[in-house]
C-alpha cells in the first residue's frame, strides 16, 4: 500500500507527466523497509544509477521478482477500460525496479484491474488482460498454461497449481529463491492470483481461499486477487466480512503516507477522470464516456538471457577481510550483508573492492541501515564462459561493522 500511495502521492502532487525521478526518489527516499527488487532498485537510485537502469537485470538481481505487480493497482483503478492507458503509466513507473518479468507482471494486472470496469466475466478479464504481454515472453506462456489447465482441470484448482510447480517453479533470477522452495517470481505468483480468479467462480471468499492456498507471497496475491475482482463486482457487492473495521479508519493515514483511505478515495477518483480525458473520454454534467480499449502488448524484454544458475554454495563468513573465490561459469552473485556491532553503528558504511580475474571492477558501499542497504554483495552476469577468479576485498576502516557473507551463485548457460 506505501509503494502505491508513494506513486499516487506524486501524481497528485506533479501531475501524471511528472518525470520518472519524482516517483523513483519519493519511494528511495522514504521511511518505509523495502526487499528485493525494490531494495535493489532504491539502493541503485541512491547510488546515482537512475531509473530505467535501476530495475534492469544487469543492476538489479530481482529483476523479476514480484514488486511492481503488487504496486500496479493504481495504474489500473486510474485508468477504467483503458489498459493502454495503464500500460503507459507502468512503463515509466514499474521499469525503476523491475524489468522482463518482472515488468510484465505490472502490465497484467494493471490490465485486469482496468478491464474490470467493463467485464462481468472474470474469466474474460483474465484472457483479455493478457494480450498485454508480448506471447513470446515466459509470463505470457505462463499464464496461458494456467487459464489451459483450468480448461483441463475445471474443479481442481490444485492440479493446475501442481503443473504450474512442474514446469515454472524453478527460479533463475532472485538469489533468494535459487535452489529454494522460496519464490518471489512475478510469473509464478500471477500464475496463483489467476488461479484464484478462475476457480473461485465469482466468489469473494472461495477466491481469496485458493489464492492464499496456493503459497508464496500469500499476502500480496490474495489482496491482488480481491482488488481486481471487487473492481468487477462493485464496493456493494463485496461480502460485509471482507469490509469489517473500515468504518472509523478511513480518515488514519496510512503509514509513512499523507493519506488516508477517504482521500485516496478522492484523489483516485479525480486521478481516474483526468485519464478519461487524456484518452479521448468526456467528463461534462451529463456524465463520464470512455474511449473503450482494446489491449496491445507492450515492448518485449526478457531478464536474464541464457542464464541460469549452475550452483548454490555455502561460504558464511562472519567477518569478511579479503576472500577468494574460483568456479566456472559466466556469473556469480555473493550474498551477505554489511552488519553493525550495536546500534550506534546504524549510519556507517563498509567499503569493499571486487577484483574479477585480476582486473577490479567495482567498489561498492555496503551501509549497514536497513533502509538504505544493499541486498547482494556483488554479482556479475555477464563473464565469459569459462574458469573465473573473484576476490573480494574489504577497504574501509570502521571497527563498528562487520561484513557478513552467506552463499555464492554460480551462473551459466542453459543446457540445451
Amino acid at each position: 500500500l506505501y509503494m502505491d500511495l508513494s506513486f499516487v502521492e506524486v501524481i497528485e502532487r506533479l501531475g501524471q507527466d511528472a518525470n520518472v525521478d519524482s516517483f523513483a526518489n519519493a519511494f528511495a527516499h522514504a521511511g518505509y523497509d523495502l526487499w528485493h527488487a525494490n531494495q535493489a532498485a532504491r539502493y541503485n537510485i541512491l547510488q546515482g544509477i537512475k531509473a530505467p537502469a535501476s530495475g534492469h537485470w544487469k543492476n538489479n538481481p530481482h529483476a523479476d521478482c514480484i514488486d511492481y505487480q503488487i504496486e500496479a493497482d493504481y495504474a489500473g483503478l486510474m485508468s477504467p477500460a483503458m489498459p493502454n492507458a495503464a500500460s503507459e503509466i507502468s512503463d515509466k513507473i514499474g521499469h525503476i525496479m523491475n524489468y522482463g518479468d518482472g515488468w510484465y507482471g505490472g502490465i497484467y494486472v494493471g490490465a485486469m484491474y482496468s478491464l474490470a470496469f467493463v467485464q462481468k466475466d472474470i474469466s474474460l478479464v483474465v484472457s483479455k488482460a493478457l494480450a498485454a504481454v508480448p506471447v513470446n515472453s515466459d509470463f505470457h506462456r505462463c499464464i496461458s498454461d494456467v487459464i489451459r489447465w483450468h480448461a483441463q482441470y475445471p474443479k481442481d484448482w490444485r492440479q493446475t497449481w501442481f503443473e504450474v510447480q512442474k514446469k515454472w517453479a524453478f527460479d533463475i533470477g532472485c538469489p533468494d529463491g535459487i535452489y529454494s522452495p522460496f519464490n518471489i517470481d512475478a510469473k509464478v505468483n500471477a500464475a496463483y492470483v489467476v488461479i484464484g480468479l478462475l476457480y473461485g467462480k465469482g466468489d469473494y471468499g472461495k477466491t481469496l481461499d485458493i489464492t492464499t492456498r496456493c503459497g508464496q507471497d500469500a499476502d500480496c496475491n490474495p489482496s491482488t486477487a480481491g482488488g481486481i475482482l471487487g473492481t468487477l463486482i462493485g464496493y456493494e457487492k463485496i461480502p460485509a466480512y471482507w469490509k469489517a473495521g473500515l468504518e472509523g479508519s478511513e480518515d488514519i493515514p496510512f503509514k509513512y503516507t499523507s493519506t488516508s483511505l477517504n482521500r485516496v478515495y478522492d484523489m483516485g477518483y479525480r486521478h481516474a477522470l483526468e485519464n478519461v480525458r487524456r484518452h479521448g473520454g468526456k467528463v461534462d454534467d451529463k456524465g463520464i464516456s470512455v474511449e473503450l480499449q482494446d489491449p496491445r502488448p507492450v515492448k518485449f524484454e526478457r531478464s536474464f538471457p541464457d542464464i541460469t544458475p549452475l550452483d548454490k554454495i555455502g561460504v558464511p563468513l562472519e567477518d569478511l577481510q579479503e576472500q577468494t573465490y574460483t568456479f566456472k561459469g559466466t556469473g556469480f552473485v555473493l550474498q551477505g550483508e554489511a552488519v553493525g556491532k550495536d546500534p550506534s553503528a546504524k549510519a556507517k558504511v563498509a567499503l569493499i573492492e571486487i577484483w574479477v580475474d585480476g582486473r577490479r571492477t567495482e567498489t561498492v558501499k555496503l551501509p549497514v541501515d536497513f533502509i538504505t542497504r544493499r541486498h547482494e554483495l556483488c554479482w556479475n552476469y555477464e563473464l565469459q564462459e569459462g574458469d573465473h577468479q573473484v576476490r573480494v576485498k574489504r577497504v574501509d576502516t570502521e571497527p563498528d561493522v562487520r561484513i557478513r557473507t552467506q552463499d555464492l551463485i554460480i551462473t551459466g548457460r542453459p543446457k540445451p
